[in-house]
Formats: structure tokens, C-alpha cells, sequence
């Protein structure tokens, strides 16, 4: 928040006889908030004789910006007269503090709605993960006869995205072509993010290569997605078209490009490019590209390297950067890692039981069961954390299925696990599933 200048503007304007003019006055509501003195705005408010519309607005918006949502909804209650940009205004406040039953409240009593009030709700639900209520809303919206902005789209491509919808991304799509919106970086890259989210890769490329401009997030998108997808020649062909073109590329680019070497197990090319992103463009490594290499090294089985690179860095390693070494140490079956690898891990996850479980199944491979006798033991001690279930979703016939790991509250459940039992016995019977996978299903 900026400081407010040494020379007193409020102090001038009273001096010269402007205090009592409405518009100056709405100036300085405006003026204080933006330097985080809401309390003033709210006396210059109060000493206000008369007071339009924009001055009402202005209030809010004073209340809503430094997120004291209670003042701001008082003299929104308040005002003889709403404008949209006053509802738009308080919906947004709530919206951004996560209160959604309150921002879809004062959206469903809106008499008018305008695109900003349709698209501020689509992205509160986006940004809090809420892709369902983002559709729902996005379909409200069409329906209703509103078109959309490039904002909408791109953030309803943004919700087709995360929830694997590319039947309903794909109509969205050609609503974008057939409506003469213009396919730029904007919408482009949202569009190649979303459709190798959905696992058409091949129509991800067609988006990129399309593009007359591409941007850094562009590139970002495609390099990623191929990693992602396995293709990891093809995203550092992509990351060299990239330097040819003059993108400069940041973190997120090194991440894809890292994962990309990880993918391809190639060790010696993925120590150059680290020290080519510290030597040669100047970004510091976070955890998060200290986790992609020694991820590499853990895969490839140089555990001693990934070990010395985890001891050598510059930020505290957490249970990401731990746990990748932990998988090749369970990979390579390396007990003496492990067990530092443990330790470190029981130290930031005291009670997760799946690092105990792994390090008790080690020992037992060597026949070690002293160890193993010990650890159960203290396992008993342990208070075990309770892990929330994973999730997936599906799209059929335009319409979003959730499923949750071990959930039976979905209305096909019962004859979902018969399926999934008829194909475990016939997999079983080729060979194919398991003993303990069969288990489970049964």
C-alpha cells in the first residue's frame, strides 16, 4: 500500500473552499482508499450534504477494495438508488473473499444484469475451483440471450479445462469461430491448454500453430502439455523453436522443459539446462525445479547426486522434494538412502503411515525383521492422518460426472462396481490384474 504524500491534498482543498464540492469530495473517498485509510473515506462520506449515485458507489467500492465487506454491504443497504457497477461491486468483493452464498445471493436480486455481473460470477466459481457452477452459470448466461466477452471464454474454456469437458469445449470452440471472436494469445492459449487437458493433443497443436502471435504463455502451454502427454523430443524441439523465435522463457518454462528430460531419462542434458536457467537467465531455482531434478536423478537411479543436490540447496527441501527421492529409492531398492530419506520425511509428515509402510516392506525384502519390528512398534504410536479421497470426472452427453476414490454416492454406483468386478475376474484370468487389485474390486 503507498504512503500518503507529506503534502496534506485534504488540507489544501479545505484551505481553498472545495471541501463542500460534491465531486471533490468523492475524489477524496477514492483518494484515501487507495492508500488504505478506508476510515477517512468513511468521515469524508459522513460530512458529505448531499450525495449522487457515483459518490454511493464509490463508498462501496472504498469498503470493498480494503475488504471490510460489513461497511460495505451497510452502505450498499443503504443507497436510495443501485447502479450495476454498485452490484457488480459488492459480488465481486464476496466473490474474491470466497463468500459464495452471499455474492450468488445478491446476484440472483439483481433486476438487471449486465456481462460484467455475469462474468464476475463465472470467475468466482473458476478461481475457487468451482467449474461446475461456472458452467451452470456460463449455460444461465446463453440462454438468457447475454453474449459473452473474451474474458468468459477464455475462462469457461479455463473450467472445460480442469474438468476434462471436451465435448462441451469443443462447442465452445466453434461458438468462438462462428461468433467473429478473435482467436489471439488470449483465448488461443486457453484453448491449447484445455483441449491437451482433455487429451487432444493433436487439436492442442492445430490451436498453436494457428496462431499468427504466439506469447511466452503459448509456448509455455504446448511444451508442457507434450511433457505431460510423454512426448518429450517434441517438447524440447518446441522449446528450440522457442529460442529461435526470441522467447525468452521463464520458471514455468524450465519446469516443463525439466519434466520433459525427466521423461526422457536424460540426466546429463538436464544438469546443463539447470545451470543454464541459473547461468545464463538468471532465475534462482525454487523447490519446484529442485524437485524436478531430483526427480530425474531418483528416476535414473543416481541417488547419491540426488541426495548431495537435496543437502546443497539454497531453500529448505519439504515431503515433495523428499518423496521424489523416496520413489527411487523404492525404485532402485537403495536401503541406505532410504533410510535418510524416511527420516527426513517422519520428521515434516510425522503421521502419514505410508513412509513407515515403505521402509517396513524394504526391510522385509532383506529379511532385516529386527527393523521391521521396531518401526510397527512405532507405528502404534502414531496418530494415523486421515487422507482426503481423490477425485476424477467425466463427461457424458454433456453432462459432468464426479467420482471420488472409494465413493458410492453416485446413482450408477452399484452397477458401476458390478462392471468394474466383471472386468477384474476376466482381467485375472488373462493374467493380467493382481492379487491385491482383485481384492479390491471384488
Amino acid at each position: 500500500m503507498p504512503k500518503l504524500p507529506n503534502i496534506s491534498v485534504h488540507c489544501h482543498i479545505w484551505r481553498n473552499g472545495f471541501d463542500s464540492h460534491v465531486f471533490v469530495q468523492t475524489a477524496l473517498i477514492d483518494f484515501y482508499s487507495n492508500f488504505g485509510k478506508v476510515g477517512r473515506s468513511r468521515r469524508v462520506f459522513d460530512e458529505m450534504p448531499d450525495r449522487y449515485v457515483y459518490a454511493w458507489t464509490m463508498i462501496v467500492s472504498a469498503n470493498v477494495r480494503t475488504r471490510e465487506l460489513s461497511f460495505a454491504r451497510g452502505f450498499f443497504e443503504e443507497m436510495p438508488e443501485r447502479n450495476t457497477t454498485t452490484w457488480n461491486t459488492i459480488i465481486d468483493g464476496y466473490a474474491k473473499m470466497g463468500s459464495f452464498d452471499s455474492a450468488e445471493l445478491l446476484f440472483n436480486q439483481m433486476s438487471v444484469r449486465e456481462i460484467i455481473s455475469w462474468t464476475t460470477m463465472i470467475t468466482c466459481y473458476s478461481q475457487h475451483q468451482k467449474f461446475r457452477e461456472a458452467l451452470a452459470i456460463f449455460n444461465e448466461k446463453i440462454s438468457n440471450g447475454i453474449h459473452p466477452n473474451k474474458l468468459t471464454m477464455a475462462t469457461i474454456i479455463l473450467a472445460c479445462a480442469h474438468l476434462g469437458a471436451l465435448d462441451l469445449g469443443k462447442e465452445i470452440h466453434l461458438y468462438i469461430l462462428h461468433n467473429g471472436f478473435d482467436v489471439d494469445v488470449y483465448i488461443g492459449s486457453s484453448l491449447i491448454d484445455m483441449y491437451a487437458k482433455c487429451g487432444s493433443l493433436d487439436r492442442s497443436l492445430s490451436v498453436f500453430f494457428k496462431l499468427w502471435e504466439k506469447n511466452l504463455f503459448c509456448w509455455n502451454s504446448v511444451i508442457d502439455e507434450l511433457a505431460v502427454h510423454g512426448y518429450a523430443d517434441e517438447a524440447l524441439k518446441m522449446f528450440r523453436g522457442m529460442e529461435k523465435e526470441r522467447i525468452k522463457p521463464n520458471g514455468i518454462t524450465f519446469i516443463s522443459v525439466l519434466s520433459a528430460y525427466t521423461h526422457a531419462g536424460l540426466v546429463e542434458e538436464g544438469r546443463r539446462m539447470f545451470l543454464s536457467m541459473i547461468d545464463d537467465y538468471s532465475i534462482l531455482p525454487k523447490v519446484g525445479y529442485y524437485g524436478c531434478m531430483v526427480d530425474l536423478l531418483s528416476k535414473e537411479g543416481v541417488l547419491k547426486d540426488a541426495l548431495e543436490l537435496i543437502i546443497s540447496m539454497k531453500v529448505e527441501p519439504n515431503n515433495i522434494i523428499w518423496g521424489a527421492l523416496l520413489r527411487g529409492c523404492k525404485l532402485h531398492k537403495n536401503l541406505e538412502i532410504v533410510e535418510v530419506t524416511v527420516k527426513e520425511l517422519m520428521a515434516l509428515e510425522p503421521n502419514n503411515s505410508d513412509h513407515y509402510n515403505l521402509l517396513v516392506n524394504m526391510y522385509a525384502e532383506v529379511n532385516r525383521w529386527g527393523e521391521v519390528g521396531k518401526i510397527q512398534a512405532a507405528m502404534k504410536n502414531i496418530v494415523v492422518e486421515k487422507k482426503c479421497p481423490g477425485s476424477s470426472w467425466i463427461e457424458m452427453e454433456r453432462k459432468i460426472h464426479q467420482f471420488a476414490a472409494s465413493d458410492k454416492s453416485h446413482l450408477a454406483s452399484s452397477e458401476i462396481y458390478i462392471l468394474l468386478a466383471k472386468l477384474g475376474g476376466q482381467l485375472k484370468l488373462a493374467g493380467y490384474v493382481p492379487e491385491l487389485i482383485w481384492r479390491d474390486l471384488a
